[in-house]
């Protein structure tokens, strides 16, 4: 197996994806177990909550850890968002801006993660989240782990804007929902992405006012990545692992708060993930 040391860095790239984002451990649960382990790690949204915990322990040691955390919110739900339906309605109509607060998922990261910065990572790892004062992407290298992640995954409407230094940042998925062309910015020469299974599934015409900015978003992000995994240069090795057990009913509103089948979907997407890498590697 290649390594770092045999003149090959070796990329994870975590898109974003809400409650699909389980599907990313059975990904990474593939990798350590055929013994690929990463030199750098990218995250987007969920992408980012998953990858930081491997940056801080790039090992097999991890998948226990992201299987307790996402066992915890398919059982209750309230890891990542907390409240009840009344509080979530009266914060809607007082802010106007969100229906969750960030504060269940704040404190679960740092339960985590503590106050570790990007600089004590052992892994070098980065984080994107969408500036709203300079309508930017914006990549957090340095600095407290905990408030970049949570940048990065303030979903809007669901979440309020994160405030990090002077700035407000709402989801990275919005400027840069799977980062493969920063990693080979970054010297990449292996890249592993590690999707929700979005980029695979055919889009309709939309035929309600709500539906036409979810798809607006998907044809956005999509291309995107078809562009940059087009673009790869050549010397790039760059695996797309597949994702099972995500429908477009997960792209619904409705499906952001479903993780009750969060666990078939974190098996399924491992022994795809094992298949694919004892046919590529």
């Amino acid at each position: 197996m290649p390594s770092a040391g045999d003149g090959v860095t070796t990329a994870f790239v975590l898109g974003g994806g809400g409650v699909l984002g389980a599907v990313e451990v059975g990904m990474l649960r593939a990798l350590f177990e055929r013994d690929v382990v990463p030199d750098l790690v990218l995250g987007t949204s969920v992408g980012a909550l998953n990858g930081a915990l491997v940056a801080q322990d790039p090992t097999a040691a991890v998948v226990p850890r992201l299987l307790e955390l996402w066992r915890g919110a398919s059982e209750s739900g309230r890891e990542v968002y907390g409240d009840r339906p009344l509080r979530t309605v009266r914060r809607a109509v007082s802010t106007g801006t969100h229906i969750y607060s960030s504060g269940p998922l704040t404190q679960r990261l740092r339960e985590e993660l503590g106050d570790v910065t990007f600089e004590e990572l052992p892994v070098r790892f980065q984080v994107v989240a969408a500036s709203i004062e300079r309508a930017a992407e914006h990549w957090f290298t340095t600095g407290p782990v905990v408030d970049a992640v949570i940048a990065s995954a303030a979903v809007p409407g669901l979440l309020p804007p994160a405030k990090v230094g002077e700035e407000h940042y709402l989801d990275g998925g919005i400027v840069n929902s799977i980062p493969l062309g920063r990693a080979v910015q970054l010297g990449a020469t292996r890249v592993f992405v590690l999707q929700v299974g979005r980029i695979d599934r055919p889009l309709s015409v939309p035929k309600r006012p709500w539906e036409v900015a979810r798809v607006s978003f998907e044809i956005a992000r999509r291309h995107r990545f078809a562009r940059e995994l087009a673009e790869l240069p050549d010397g790039v090795d760059c695996h797309v692992l597949p994702a099972r057990g995500t429908s477009a009913r997960d792209d619904t509103l409705f499906g952001t708060r479903d993780f009750r089948t969060v666990e078939e979907r974190i098996d399924r997407t491992y022994d795809a993930g094992l298949a694919y890498l004892d046919e590529h590697l």
